[in-house]
């Protein structure tokens, strides 16, 4: 399908379209004549989850969906047809694809920028395509900060995707002049469902108070697990089990059941979200309920204070039949480096939170947003 810029009929047609991942198109095979073999499913567009946890899903959403999501984040951002996008996220992603649809809503331009990620080149073409709004995933936040490159005066807003922007580097990121704003949303809303208020930019970057965008109901359940509702929630998932698609619906009265434990709370006319981890951040070490992403983000900081990328190491949970998980200490530092880290680490750990036998990886596998793949991580960590 030709995604070229004013191709308005892409929006209006109702034929099927797979984002297909051009490093994994074999992940693809056959969806698309499944799906049209099916009146219900002949006009959706399909994208992939992220695959962090596991094998990935491929999640149904239609047109309209996309459209409902642009038009409630182009208010929140105050978007309108001056503005110029940058697509700096892959299009097989909605973190990338969704800028299309939010252009098309209220005719912005977009630049897509296709080259390997390079953040001089990146600040370059902002610069030089007058660019005002794009978005990143943190790990290219942490680079330009590294990099300590200024941001260009065109550029009035950043969303931030794809995982959380630890506190201290957003606002660090801000005094460089790249202004990051934290969002949460997933593939099943065909992008964020909420993201920092533009006044933040004046007030200090917060990533743990983010509005609800208009169109969602969200709620929690008696564990915190979040439940989300709106016009642009996905209509369910394609599945391949054993080389066969079946297709999986997601009740739009009932809502997608999230693994996400949030907060949401409600101040005037405005709802907020914190997003306190995933089910699978939580584990029990010695009985103790333990929340790995919160020990992570410690880790991050520790690496960051020796001068070592925080991307550089992770706290993997094992299985153990006496403590009920182990939490191991896994990086692509050299083996004697990650001994060190892991001391430090411990001096300041309770009991059940302290990192266990170091594995030294050449690489840790991600998938193409940065984040840890999780299926790919297991099987190298059995093999070793």
């Amino acid at each position: 399908m030709n995604l070229l810029p004013g191709n308005d009929a892409f929006w209006r047609g109702d034929d099927c379209f797979v984002a297909v991942n051009s490093l994994r198109p074999h992940e693809a095979d056959g969806l698309s004549d499944f799906a049209v073999s099916s009146d219900d499913l002949r006009s959706l567009l399909f994208f992939q989850t992220s695959g962090s946890e596991g094998s990935p899903k491929w999640v149904g959403l239609l047109r309209a969906a996309f459209l409902a999501s642009a038009r409630s984040v182009n208010a929140h951002l105050e978007a309108t047809s001056r503005d110029h996008w940058l697509i700096a996220l892959p299009l097989y992603h909605v973190g990338g694809f969704s800028i299309l649809a939010r252009c098309h809503e209220n005719g912005a331009g977009f630049f897509h920028w296709q080259e390997k990620w390079d953040v001089v080149r990146f600040a370059e073409v902002c610069a030089a395509e007058k660019i005002s709004l794009t978005s990143l995933v943190p790990t290219q936040v942490f680079d330009l900060v590294q990099a300590k490159l200024e941001a260009p005066p065109s550029l009035r807003a950043i969303i931030v995707g794809g995982g959380s922007l630890e506190k201290d580097l957003g606002t660090r990121a801000r005094a460089l002049g790249w202004r990051v704003l934290q969002s949460y949303g997933m593939t099943e809303t065909a992008s964020q469902i909420a993201t920092e208020p533009l006044d933040h930019l004046l007030s200090g970057f917060d990533p743990d108070r983010l509005e609800v965008l208009a169109g969602w109901n969200l709620q929690c359940d008696a564990d915190d697990r979040l439940i989300v509702r709106g016009e642009a929630l996905a209509l369910g998932y394609a599945l391949r089990d054993d080389g066969a698609w079946r297709w999986a619906s997601v009740d739009p009265n009932a809502g997608l059941i999230t693994r996400d434990r949030v907060k949401i709370s409600q101040h005037g006319a405005k709802c907020f979200l914190q997003f306190l981890g995933r089910d699978s951040d939580f584990v029990k070490v010695l009985g103790e309920l333990v929340c790995v992403s919160g020990l992570q983000t410690r880790l991050e900081r520790l690496l960051e204070s020796i001068g070592c990328s925080p991307t550089s190491a992770i706290i993997w949970p094992a299985t153990d039949a006496r403590r009920g998980v182990r939490l191991l200490l896994v990086g692509e530092l050299p083996l004697t480096q990650l001994e060190q880290v892991c001391e430090f680490f411990n001096l300041s750990a309770l009991r059940f939170e302290r990192l266990e036998p170091v594995r030294e990886l050449t690489t840790l596998p991600r998938t193409s947003l940065g984040k840890l793949d999780r299926a790919a991580m297991g099987r190298l960590l059995s093999e070793s």
